[in-house]
């Protein structure tokens, strides 16, 4: 599908009175979670927008600000059950998933050890046969129901809270099916312990299951303890990110050198770094060299030369010089800044496969309570003796096996580890749609000025004429060509100081337009242009004009060098290939992918670049207009498209098509209108992001899978529905484990994404 173009005609005022927030919220523990709370936000008048992330507990709300106010969602979110974290005095907001993450992770932590001591005595004493030592005094029921009732409302107290919660909003969660899975146990068993004998006609009199609720409640309180670890390595990418930026900036200022906040950091101050220090903020260096490792912002692992007029990145490490550079871009504007903002806003983001899991949750709970209330009737009426103790352990184990929380972890936790992983690679996915949508390219178009090629012209041969040097030539053409403003002019003079040769300066200069220059240089008159100057001088230059049309099917420029009316050389130039192009065609066509290059120029030359980049299909002469309809062509053709650009002129085909890819070295528009970023412009970051969006798809159809396996088989065992052949009955304890593992398990898949080879 088509996606429909990026549009920013909102009015001012209408613009101003929208706000977004994003709320840490503790306690968000399965997909019916988040569908409550979304409802819950969603009911509120001037809500434009709710969605939670269950893998990072975060609650993004887009609002109006006239028709609501912060306060006013915060009692939302506390009215549906669930409390937002509020961060300490002086922590920053990047902080505010890690310290909600620990404070959780503590708070389980304290409740699975006091319930766990509590539970072990409790089943110490509710199975004298297994343990005969055990003291006569804690196998009495009503010392069992002292302990467990601690257990029961202290410590599983967040399970009647949220189920009473949702009980107000008409709906019910995980926490319904816990906490009467649980209490349905518990209070049974105080009734067997206080009237034992008008019990006796049932044969239950005597068992009671307090060891069965105190463990549920420990059990479930385990496994959300390490779901929360393990989820808490989900965003690991984003943390390393965060961490990347100092705390501090040493600002020069009156003569002297002074540490500030890097907060307090403006746009214009004069920044020093010295070697081994980690550049605070975006800038262009004013004084001193040094090599810059870049290799956390771009994913390059060399490092990169710096000197006077050349950006340097926050976040970089400084390797061995001092540098004094003007800050450029800071706070939200820094290039790391930016690149956490879009990580984070991607890893909240739902993917669209992840409807499907909403939509279920919606339905599963009502579901699991009417199956769990059949289970209780049919073996009370038609199971054997005793009957009700059958018929209590069929609810309890499926009101405590049927939990939704693998359901509403499957696709969020994969979309966090892929797009962190992309991160660590230079790859930023802008959104959860994007990343989904990226699996089902089949057909990938380059750009080829700045995309496939560096977009700086080179000098590739030279070629002297007879009587003539090679260094003779490139000099003289470099002298001529000091002032020219032209791209392949440029070229020349950077080929002439790489090789170490000084130009001489003209003493006249002229440039004819369309065809070359003119200069006299130590009283030579020195011409370097196209073959029709040097045709219209009456030159001849034989061999080397026929070797300028053999480079010409190469996709080489020829200019032509000419000293005092005789031929002196050829200089050959080109936009180069970057050296990873021809290998990431290579690739995508291994995956099976069709790649196609757009390019203004001719036919010809087009086609030689191609060749060289192993590119099949070429669409030569497009005007930058044209773009767009070349996309559209394709997309007609029954194509889905993925479009790889970096300038201003790619901006609406990057829109247009079902994918866009902008590289990042190119301009922010391209990047805006984006739905991948490629930080390091390495065209193979292209293969790259297609097989991380094959591989995170994969990873969430695994989880989607055994999260739906996983209820399908369990909850008709947990029914009885094996009973009556093999009298097997599913203890609700060890459903309890399996739930908790269940959530683990997918959790654990997703974050094999880490390791991932991209």
């Amino acid at each position: 599908m088509v996606k429909a173009p990026v549009r920013n005609d909102a009015a001012g005022p209408e613009k101003a009175a929208v706000a977004s927030v994003e709320l840490q919220v503790q306690g968000i523990s399965c997909a019916s979670c988040v569908l409550k709370i979304e409802e819950s936000l969603s009911s509120l008048p001037g809500v434009l927008r709710a969605a939670v992330n269950l893998a990072t507990g975060k609650v993004r709300v887009d609002y109006r600000r006239d028709d609501l106010d912060l306060n006013r969602i915060r009692e939302a979110i506390g009215d549906a059950g669930y409390r937002v974290s509020d961060l300490p005095r002086g922590a920053r907001a990047v902080d505010a998933e890690r310290l909600a993450r620990e404070s959780e992770y503590r708070g389980l932590r304290s409740k699975v050890i006091w319930g766990g001591l509590l539970a072990a005595l409790i089943l110490l004493g509710s199975m004298p046969r297994w343990f005969p030592w055990v003291p006569t005094f804690l196998q009495n029921s009503f010392v069992l129901w002292a302990l467990a009732t601690p257990v029961q409302f202290v410590i599983g107290r967040t399970f009647y809270l949220r189920a009473w919660a949702a009980f107000r909003h008409r709906t019910a969660d995980m926490n319904t099916l816990i906490a009467v899975g649980t209490s349905a146990a518990y209070f049974s068993s105080a009734v067997v312990a206080l009237v034992p004998a008008a019990l006796a006609s049932t044969g239950a009199a005597h068992d009671v299951y307090f060891d069965t609720s105190a463990v549920i409640v420990v059990l479930i309180l385990f496994g959300r303890m390490l779901e929360a670890r393990a989820r808490g390595r989900t965003s690991e990418a984003i943390k390393g990110l965060m961490g990347l930026r100092p705390s501090t900036a040493r600002v020069l200022g009156d003569g002297s050198e002074r540490d500030i906040p890097i907060d307090d950091v403006a746009v214009g101050d004069r920044v020093v770094v010295r070697p081994g220090e980690r550049v605070p903020v975006d800038g262009i260096v004013l004084d001193g060299r040094s090599s810059v490792d870049e290799s956390m912002i771009t994913g390059e692992s060399l490092p990169v030369d710096k000197g006077p007029g050349d950006e340097i990145i926050g976040a970089t490490i400084n390797k061995w010089g001092r540098l004094v550079f003007r800050a450029g871009r800071v706070g939200r504007d820094t290039a790391l800044a930016r690149i956490i903002k879009l990580v984070e806003d991607a890893q909240g983001s739902k993917a669209p496969i992840q409807r499907l899991a909403d939509r279920v949750a919606g339905y599963f709970v009502p579901a699991v309570i009417s199956i769990a209330i059949l289970a209780f009737v049919v073996w009370f009426d038609l199971g054997p003796s005793p009957s009700v103790a059958l018929a209590l352990r069929s609810f309890v184990a499926v009101m405590i096996i049927a939990c939704p929380c693998a359901l509403g972890l499957a696709t969020p936790t994969a979309v966090m580890v892929g797009t962190g992983r992309g991160a660590e690679r230079g790859i930023l996915v802008k959104s959860a749609e994007s990343l989904e949508g990226a699996r089902d390219i089949d057909t990938v178009v380059f750009d080829k000025t700045g995309t496939l090629t560096k977009g700086v012209p080179e000098v590739t041969d030279i070629l002297p004429a007879r009587g003539f040097g090679l260094d003779e030539v490139l000099a003289l053409a470099a002298g001529a060509e000091a002032g020219s403003e032209h791209p392949l002019g440029q070229a020349v003079v950077r080929r002439a100081e790489a090789a170490g040769l000084v130009p001489a300066v003209p003493v006249e200069f002229k440039a004819l337009e369309g065809l070359g220059v003119e200069a006299v240089i130590n009283g030579k008159k020195v011409l370097v242009g196209s073959l029709r100057l040097v045709l219209e001088a009456g030159l001849d230059f034989g061999a080397l004009a026929l070797r300028a049309e053999e480079l010409a099917l190469e996709g080489k420029t020829g200019a032509f060098v000419a000293v005092d009316g005789l031929p002196a050389g050829l200089l050959a130039l080109s936009d180069t290939l970057k050296e990873t192009a021809a290998e990431s065609v290579t690739e995508l066509r291994r995956m099976g992918l069709e790649v196609i290059m757009l390019t203004g120029d001719d036919r010809r030359t087009a086609q030689a670049i191609a060749r060289s980049a192993g590119i099949g299909r070429v669409v030569p002469e497009v005007l930058p207009d044209g773009k767009v309809d070349a996309v559209r062509l394709l997309q007609s053709e029954g194509k889905k498209v993925a479009m790889v650009g970096d300038g201003i002129n790619d901006a609406p085909a990057l829109v247009q098509a079902d994918l866009g890819i902008a590289i990042g070295t190119g301009t922010d528009v391209a990047m805006e209108s984006s739905d991948i970023t490629l930080v390091s412009g390495d065209p193979a970051g292209v293969a790259a992001a297609l097989e991380l969006s094959r591989r995170t798809v994969r990873t969430i159809r695994q989880n989607l899978f055994w999260a739906f396996f996983y209820n399908l088989v369990g909850i008709p065992v947990a029914a009885g529905a094996l009973y009556p052949f093999f009298r097997l009955l599913l203890n609700p304890m060890i459903a309890s484990a399996a739930m908790a593992l269940s959530s683990v398990s997918v959790v654990s898949n997703s974050l094999r994404l880490r390791r991932a080879r991209i």
